[in-house]
């Protein structure tokens, strides 16, 4: 991986996600009930308080959990929510080193089948259904991994020249666009439609 994601708005972090896979999976985890620029962003953030420019599953996995959630805490937190997004972190991170020695570009990395890079983007800790569309979304519209039936497999997520998710991301204008989708799904779910 090496594109440039403008999913945190910020230079530095828009560059961490788009060279990191790790980063990517975390910012996708992070993006819930914050946000999403706010939870792009927080990799980076998280890759500065730990001296390092960049994530490691490794060392993320082998954290004192207290510690690690006091780093998420710091002001400005990490996440409104920065105590369970801690120890989220680390069971992704966990995951990943049992199973794909602790490199996340291997969860997509030569998977063939749209379906399969779904499943094993569902085996995720903190990842369901609804957030692995949206990240297989993501690798097939902005990260050029498209196994056969990728955009079946992500779903509505997939549609091309949609604005539904962060995978429709690029910029400012498409960030409007997919904030105002979320908004007009919000307030048709609250009025019943």
């Amino acid at each position: 991986m090496d594109v440039t994601l403008h999913l945190a708005q910020d230079p530095e972090a828009d560059e961490l996600l788009g060279r990191s896979p790790l980063a990517a999976l975390t910012g996708m985890l992070l993006d819930q009930q914050v946000p999403m620029e706010w939870a792009f962003k927080g990799p980076s953030t998280i890759a500065r308080r730990m001296g390092a420019d960049d994530l490691d599953a490794h060392d993320i996995a082998a954290q004192d959990p207290e510690a690690f959630a006091a780093l998420l805490s710091e002001k400005p937190a990490v996440h409104r929510y920065p105590g369970s997004m801690a120890k989220r972190i680390q069971q992704l991170c966990q995951y990943l080193v049992e199973h794909y020695d602790g490199n996340a570009e291997l969860v997509w990395k030569g998977v063939d089948d749209g379906r399969e890079l779904l499943r094993r983007l569902q085996d995720l800790p903190g990842f369901g259904k609804q957030k692995a569309q949206i990240f297989l979304a993501l690798l097939g519209k902005q990260l050029d991994v498209q196994p056969k039936g990728w955009r079946e497999a992500a779903g509505t997520y997939g549609e091309p020249k949609s604005f539904r998710s962060v995978a429709d991301i690029t910029g400012p204008d498409s960030l409007a666009k997919v904030r105002a989708h979320k908004q007009e799904m919000k307030a048709a779910k609250a009025s019943g439609k």
